[in-house]
């Protein structure tokens, strides 16, 4: 059985040299918001490169072949490209599970959303970066986009189509991502996904958050998840796995074990178990680490994903540098390649989002989750 990766939960082995948990998929760079932290700094038109009708079903027969956990479509704002249903609609036909995530603008109306849910999608996920429209308009750069959120993630709920709430933190949003989490969680949603931003696109260098409050933002995301029993995940911010593994060790050690079960993100990373096709079908790690492997206008998806040497080496654990390449929890982990490549301009640099500081390698005895010399 393979693992459902949107809930982002390690249910079983996923062979990450064959498949991806996740391919994503933007459509198109055109969008109607003027996000702060965009990593596509999107516009509002299309782009002249953009994915043709014909190029875009070619691409579906390509992800079919590559057999990823979920498709999932992003932008810019999918709903800006004219053929959005008739792609959701090929790509369901041909057995691949389809999730969106469109922006809140006028035309994510609840008719668009009742047409998504018709169409088949699996899931859509909304982002809410703050919890007052203060905090999320200045972010999104457009006044009355929080009123637009809750409206439309009413809206999904009453489609019944399951709803994940991405959030972005940086500095802007940092102190008040405890009160968002509240929020969240009055939700529901069947997942919290929180993008650490990296400094790529729109997102600038002083946006990004020091370890030190990683750190602490990890404990507070392990809390959060058992005292509303509702999982969550971190994008760029793969040290949570780390934390939460350790924080489960320590209840154990104690004789603390929790009655709920353990939900441990997968250990997904840039390229493994991870791809990104951009919107002129440049196959990227992910939309954050913009390092080209090719384009599936000349070559097949599959064959990049699985041979390309850039995904080879992200998915060999001692190719890993610094810290990271020290540490007993790199292959859970791995730190943040986009982060580290935003940063250092070096793909298998240590994350410099993450504070920990691994033991000497002599002195400790192998790790209990993942260790590899492969």
């Amino acid at each position: 059985m393979r693992c459902l990766l949107l809930l982002g939960i390690v249910m079983t082995e996923w062979k990450f040299d064959q498949s991806p948990m996740v391919a994503i998929w933007e459509v198109t760079q055109a969008c109607d918001l003027r996000c702060v932290h965009c990593r596509a700094s999107a516009m509002p038109r299309r782009g002249p490169r953009e994915l043709s009708r014909g190029e875009a079903v070619d691409l579906i027969d390509q992800l079919h072949e590559l057999k990823p956990g979920v498709l999932v479509l992003t932008g810019g704002d999918p709903l800006k490209r004219p053929d959005l249903f008739t792609l959701i609609g090929t790509a369901v036909r041909r057995q691949l599970s389809v999730a969106i995530t469109p922006s809140v603008t006028p035309l994510l109306t609840t008719s668009a959303i009742q047409r998504l849910a018709a169409a088949g999608v699996s899931r859509i996920a909304l982002s809410l970066d703050g919890p007052d429209a203060a905090t999320h308009d200045a972010f999104r750069g457009t006044p009355g986009a929080y009123a637009a959120t809750l409206e439309a993630i009413a809206a999904v709920r009453a489609a019944g189509v399951p709803l994940q709430i991405n959030t972005s933190v940086s500095r802007r949003t940092v102190d008040s991502l405890a009160a968002t989490g509240r929020i969240v969680a009055e939700f529901a949603p069947a997942l919290w996904s929180v993008f650490f931003v990296v400094p790529v696109g729109r997102a600038a260098r002083d946006q990004q958050l020091d370890a030190a409050i990683c750190e602490r933002l990890f404990n507070d995301l392990y809390e959060w998840r058992w005292a509303y029993g509702l999982p969550v995940k971190t994008t760029a911010a793969q040290a949570f796995r780390r934390v939460a593994l350790q924080r489960d060790m320590e209840l154990r050690r104690a004789g603390q074990g929790r009655t709920q079960p353990r939900l441990h993100p997968a250990a997904v990373n840039d390229g493994k178990g991870f791809v990104f096709v951009s919107h002129t079908g440049e196959v990227y790690p992910s939309g954050f680490l913009p390092v080209s492997a090719g384009n599936v206008r000349q070559t097949r998806l599959a064959a990049i994903y699985r041979s390309h040497a850039l995904f080879r080496a992200l998915r060999t654990p001692n190719r890993l540098e610094g810290k990271c390449g020290r540490c007993e929890f790199r292959v859970l982990c791995g730190g943040s390649r986009a982060r580290a490549y935003a940063v250092t301009g070096n793909v298998f640099a240590e994350d410099p989002a993450c504070e920990y500081q691994p033991p000497d390698p002599s002195s400790r005895a192998d790790p209990i989750l993942g260790e590899s010399r492969v």
